[in-house]
């Protein structure tokens, strides 16, 4: 693309950091201008001729992986990014679906530019982060029964459902199959006796995003519920450490920050005659507040519930007709 282009996006995402993606790109020869050097949207990027890279990422983020291998697809040699621990790889498995070529080993990821795609047919499964809200509704609103159709089971990103097993939730999964690149089944969550777990190491970047609602969760837990290595959740729409901690507190939660998670004591019932709680702007920590309300005891006001419109417009819509 030769000419400038300008990304001007919503209030959400320009609080988040984009410098770790600009400064890759940025090696990869791209001309990319913007807020604070270049470190915070909106970003004006020239386009022009691409080099490869090979770079070693210090986080495992499937956003600055994909950024850099989609670049990589317009560059002349081999771009490889290697990784901390395995990230979600949609990326991949779509450039595969529209006839690229990209090469796995162990933690690094590789594609040989440039390359030519083609159009074809996809298949979107339902997000798996979406439904975790309503797959951790069904565990701890009581008398409930949920069956969420057609998800995405993507093994890079179904961390959540692996600490609902290791919990206690009654949970099944039926259905499976392959749609075009991606597996896809039907879950049913049912009420259940949780008890608390450690959740860390490779295991947090297949839930990075389901922290918050999985932090509510540990508060319905018998025990000391402790998440760590998680301080990507500091460059999220909100610093999610301090957002969710804050928030449940507001609730009677007995939670604290660490350095890079949380710790929850449960079980704890949750009060909330009277008591505001604010989104902070973030989609996420709306919609797990949204589900606290509905085991809190008392009537709770949302702050900036419009956030959630960012991922899920049909949200409250699809939370009113379970109640």
């Amino acid at each position: 693309f030769p000419t400038r282009r300008s990304s001007d996006l919503d209030e959400s995402i320009a609080k988040r950091p984009m410098g770790r993606v600009t400064k890759p790109l940025r090696e990869m020869g791209a001309r990319i201008d913007g807020r604070e050097g270049g470190n915070y949207t909106p970003l004006s990027i020239r386009g022009g001729a691409l080099r490869p890279l090979r770079y070693t990422s210090p986080v495992a983020s499937a956003q600055v992986k994909s950024a850099i291998l989609l670049a990589g697809l317009f560059a002349d040699g081999v771009t490889s990014v290697a990784e901390p621990h395995r990230s979600r790889d949609h990326t991949e498995r779509m450039v595969r679906l529209f006839g690229g070529e990209v090469n796995v080993d162990g933690l690094t990821v590789s594609v040989a530019g440039p390359q030519r795609l083609r159009g074809t047919h996809i298949y979107v499964p339902g997000d798996i982060s979406s439904a975790a809200f309503f797959l951790v509704a069904g565990a701890i609103v009581p008398n409930s029964e949920i069956t969420l159709k057609n998800v995405g089971l993507n093994p890079t990103r179904t961390g959540i459902i692996d600490v609902l097993t290791q919990m206690g939730a009654d949970i099944a999964i039926d259905n499976v199959r392959n749609e075009e690149t991606e597996p896809v089944g039907d879950i049913t969550v049912r009420t259940s006796t949780l008890r608390a777990v450690e959740i860390g190491g490779d295991l947090i970047p297949r839930l990075i995003d389901e922290i918050p609602i999985i932090a509510l969760l540990a508060t319905q837990a018998e025990g000391t519920t402790v998440i760590k290595d998680a301080s990507e959740l500091k460059v999220k729409e909100t610093n999610r450490i301090h957002t969710v901690v804050t928030e449940l507190k507001k609730l009677g939660a007995d939670i604290e920050a660490t350095d890079d998670g949380m710790m929850i004591r449960g079980k704890t019932p949750l009060y909330a005659d009277g008591i505001v709680v604010d989104s902070h702007g973030d989609h996420r920590i709306g919609m797990m507040l949204a589900v606290a309300a509905c085991i809190a005891k008392g009537t709770v006001r949302l702050e900036r519930s419009e956030a959630v419109a960012v991922s899920y417009p049909a949200f409250f819509a699809d939370l009113r007709s379970l109640l």
